[in-house]
Parts: structure tokens; sequence; C-alpha cells
């Protein structure tokens, strides 16, 4: 009776072993089959964060962030209110020689303005706006948010300086860095990042859901998840000219996915949301979303 059961035992572990290994092969053909034709560097991770199941697709490759590094300096700002070495109602002053274009409104307003810091960080994450971004960064600092990113063993989650210029990093500083821009990152810590703020491991449980709620609200939809409108999703996507990078968790019905997508060495400039990487990423989601929840 013992070995009748323990055959069963070891017929269904064999049967589930084979049954998921055809499923990542499936999921890894379908991945690469769309990546094939796309004109660019495809680097992404992907996880289910109820079943522990993977993919990955260059995923420990250092990437240049664009705006996803900006999830890195929400965590420090929540950090530093946690510990009481800032306030969310401290102000910032927007003046002329702090504003920075590329995305955001600070830039368009009046010189003077006064905002707290929780308005800045909201503005920074929301609709990704660089001015507030830097103001941000001027009471944290570059390698405070490095810092805190090693803390929580996330060593290849980098900052380089502000948005534009100034307040360099040790990092920032590194000659081999500079290839990168505003920030650099691998795929898969950015997922563990995510996993961590999800499971409520990142300064509290309290405010890793704040920070989590915060990215719910992000003002736009134009790369991972771009077609679930009926599916939650906390996201930070981030662009350059020949880069499109999108980072978030998407709440399926069957199981949440976080999953980091970097396209780079883009073919073209195309400033649109129907920017190709975007549209592949669009793609690759459900796709990632369907494979990882099957």
């Amino acid at each position: 009776m013992t070995k009748t059961i323990t055959f069963i035992a070891i017929l269904l572990l064999v049967t589930t072993t084979t049954i998921e290994a055809q499923t990542t092969n499936a999921l890894d053909q379908q991945i690469k089959n769309r990546v094939a034709s796309f004109k660019g560097r495809v680097s992404l991770f992907a996880k289910n964060l109820d079943t522990g199941q993977t993919y990955a697709l260059n995923a420990d490759e250092r990437v240049r962030t664009a705006s996803t590094i900006k999830i890195a300096v929400m965590v420090e700002a929540f950090a530093r209110v946690a510990e009481g070495r800032a306030k969310w109602t401290d102000e910032v002053v927007l003046t002329k020689e702090k504003k920075y274009g590329g995305s955001g409104i600070l830039y368009e307003l009046s010189d003077g303005l006064h905002l707290t810091l929780r308005d800045a960080v909201n503005l920074m994450m929301l609709i990704s706006d660089n001015t507030a971004t830097n103001l941000v960064l001027e009471v944290l600092t570059t390698d405070a948010v490095n810092a805190r990113m090693e803390s929580l063993g996330l060593n290849q989650i980098k900052i380089m300086r502000k948005v534009g210029s100034g307040g360099e990093s040790k990092a920032g500083k590194d000659p081999d860095n500079k290839r990168f821009g505003l920030g650099m990152a691998t795929p898969r810590e950015m997922v563990l990042l995510l996993e961590k703020l999800e499971r409520g491991e990142v300064v509290s449980s309290a405010a890793s859901k704040e920070m989590i709620d915060l990215m719910k609200r992000e003002q736009g939809r134009y790369a991972i998840g771009r077609s679930l409108w009926d599916v939650p999703i906390a996201s930070k996507y981030g662009a350059l000219d020949h880069l499109r990078s999108s980072i978030g968790i998407i709440y399926s019905k069957k199981g949440k996915i976080a999953m980091a997508i970097s396209c780079d060495d883009l073919a073209e400039v195309m400033w649109s949301v129907d920017n190709p990487a975007y549209l592949l990423m669009s793609e690759l989601s459900e796709i990632l979303v369907t494979g990882l929840t099957g």
C-alpha cells in the first residue's frame, strides 16, 4: 500500500513538473517569436507573486531606467518620513532655476510656488513630473536613494543624478555608468522591489500599501496593461528618445503578475502613445499574464 501511494505521488510530481515545463517552453516560444520582429533590445522579468512562477529574458542585464527610477526615489521619501527625518508637510519651493521640462506640469507654473513634499512626490509618481522629482531629490539626495536600495538588497538599482543634470551620486560619477543617464537597474531587481512593496516589506506594511496605491493612480497606461482597462495595475513608465520602460503589477483575476520590461536601442524617435515599444510591451504583458496564470 505504501509503495503504491509513493508511486502515485512520484507520478503526480513528474506529471506536474512536465506540465510546468511545457507551459514555460510555450511561453518562452511565444515571447521570443513576438520579440524577434521588434527593432530594438528587449529585456524583461516577470513573476506571478501568488505562485512564484517566473519568466526571464535578459533579466539580469543592466538597463537604462529613465523615469522608472522614480520608484526608488518614492521609497526613500516614504522611509525618510517614517524615520521622522522629514514631514510630508515640509515645503519645497518652485523657482525658475529648478524647472526642468520633458514631462509634468510644474515647468509651466509660476515661480515661487510653494508645495509640500507630499505634493511633489505625488506629481513625480502620478504624472512623472521631472521638476517635482528634482525638488524631492533636493531634500533626499541621490546617494540616500541608492543607500536605501542597497539596504533592501537591491544593489543594481541606482539613480545617477537629478533629471537633466546636477546632484550626481557616487554611482553617477563612475565613468562606466554615464551611459545609463538618469538611472540603471536590472528587470529582475525591479520586480523584486515591486514584490517587496506588494508584500508590505518596504518601510512598513502601511507605507508599502500607500506606495502601491499611489502607483495604481499613475495617469497614463501606455505600455504594460494598456489593453486591460478593467484590471487594476500599479505601474510606472519611462521614456527617452530611443528607450521605453515599463514596470508594474497587474492584478489579474487569476493572480498578481509583477513585471519589468525595457525596450532600448529603438530604431526611430517617435513621441507617440503608439510608439512600437509601447505596443510591444502591451502585447508582452498580455502574454505574460496568460502564460504565468495558466
